[in-house]
This record gives C-alpha cells, sequence and structure tokens, in this order.
C-alpha cells in the first residue's frame, strides 16, 4: 500500500536552525570561542565561577586555594583539573565521614 498523488517535486529543506547560544556564566571573558574551557586545565578564578554556577555554594577563590594546600591536585601550571579536583572532594568526603 502506498501513498498516492502528484506532490511534484520537494524542494530541498534548509537544516534546522541550531538554538540561541546561552550566555556562559563561567566563561572566561574575552575569549575567542565563547568561553570553552578544557576540564582539565581550569585558571583558579574559572574554577570558582563553573563550581559556583553549578551550585557548589562554598565555591571560592580562597577555599579552593585551602584545598590545594590541603593536598588536592594542581597542575604544574597552577591550574585545576576539574575532573582530578572532583574525584578528591570525593575522597575526602568519604575519609570524614560526610
Amino acid at each position: 500500500m502506498g501513498i498516492s498523488g502528484d506532490f511534484g517535486q520537494i524542494p530541498p529543506q534548509a537544516p534546522p536552525a541550531r538554538p540561541p547560544r546561552r550566555e556562559n556564566p563561567a566563561a572566561a571573558p574575552g575569549t575567542a570561542d565563547g568561553g570553552a574551557t578544557s576540564p582539565l586545565a581550569v585558571p583558579l578564578e574559572q574554577a570558582a565561577r563553573i563550581l559556583a554556577a553549578m551550585g557548589a555554594r562554598h565555591a571560592s577563590v580562597e577555599n579552593l586555594r585551602r584545598d590545594l594546600e590541603a593536598g588536592a591536585p594542581v597542575n604544574t601550571d597552577g591550574t585545576v583539573n576539574l575532573v582530578h579536583y572532583a574525584a578528591w572532594l570525593i575522597r575526602e568526603a568519604a575519609s570524614r565521614g560526610d
């Protein structure tokens, strides 16, 4: 059973429009790529903004520095690998029984 009728030529459709780009609250100002950041190397100030934007209540540069002094992992250039930092936070919370 097929569809009958004279449909003629169907004009090609344009690809769907991309949704407007949302402003990234954690984006570094003035970056050409809209603030895209690798989570593997984030400056402390930006890491605090990212964590706060994600709901971390105590995210601040001061608290990040305290964590680094307490043994949180840091890259050789002083940036933070957010994946390693999150794993460190989980280990710390587990060792305290949080």
